[in-house]
């Protein structure tokens, strides 16, 4: 994500945001990796908004060039099916079970037409973790809806307390595949068995590509030619990602970023 090549994907709109916010820490803590201090600030998020408690463990490098990062289109395009959805999250070991409950993520959060092109939220309370994702996903009737740039998203209008949610042709695709269904159904009815899976299949994520001995140590090739290597702090510099990329920074998120963070956060 410290590389144009993979923070700069259109399936990664707005992340900038997020590794903005966490910037500050970064420069408190100059020894942690990005990818150690990102996975760790996805747990804590989750934990802190009412969701489970999930296993985190460290040792994660940080790349020192995108050499290694991997083609793009290969993350989740919200405009397609369940096929999509399979052919995506096979490929990293996940089956239709952590499909669905790695899902109910979009309890937190909103999308915005400037980064993701969908607009809106999924829930009535987008900062505090549940399973009211699947829940409205099941009792509300949803109508399809084109935005004004053209993309298609699905909203549901509660003309009483004049409050408009959003769904993604993924989100509902999970109830139009009976396979997906069935969990989509269970998570609905029984908000304690999605925490417990969401906790594991978050583990499960954060831990993709890392390899580690019976004491917890990661065994990677990289971690054992480069020991636990911690990238330097992004630069505050605004400018074209493709043109303010170096080797001893990486690509700048640019100092306008964090100027919209905090008018957003004085907004809340």
């Amino acid at each position: 994500m410290r590389y144009e090549a993979e923070g700069g994907d259109p399936a990664n709109a707005g992340l900038q945001h997020a590794r903005v916010f966490l910037e500050p820490v970064k420069e408190k803590h100059p020894w942690i990796t990005y990818a150690d201090l990102w996975t760790l600030a996805g747990v804590v998020a989750i934990e802190e908004m009412g969701g489970p408690s999930i296993p985190w463990k460290g040792g994660r490098t940080d790349y020192v060039d995108d050499s290694k990062l991997p083609p793009r289109g290969r993350l989740p395009d919200g405009t397609k099916g369940s096929d999509h959805l399979r052919w995506i999250f096979y490929r990293m070991g996940f089956n239709d079970q952590e499909i669905v409950a790695l899902s109910g993520a979009h309890n937190l959060g909103r999308c915005h037409s400037d980064r993701s092109g969908f607009e809106g939220a999924w829930v009535n309370n987008p900062t505090r973790f549940s399973n009211q994702y699947f829940r409205l996903m099941l009792s509300l009737q949803w109508k399809k809806k084109t935005l004004k740039n053209g993309v298609e998203q699905f909203v549901n209008y509660d003309e009483d307390s004049e409050t408009e949610l959003m769904m993604l042709p993924t989100d509902l695709a999970l109830t139009q595949d009976p396979s997906f269904r069935k969990w989509v159904e269970l998570y609905a009815r029984d908000k304690d068995r999605f925490f417990e899976d969401f906790t594991k299949v978050f583990a499960k994520l954060v831990e993709l590509g890392i390899e580690r001995d019976e004491e917890g140590r990661i065994t990677n090739a990289d971690n054992e030619s480069g020991g636990y290597h911690s990238a330097p702090k992004k630069k505050e510099t605004p400018g074209s990602p493709a043109k303010t990329t170096d080797d001893k920074h990486g690509p700048s998120e640019g100092a306008p970023l964090k100027n919209e963070n905090e008018q957003f956060k004085a907004r809340l």
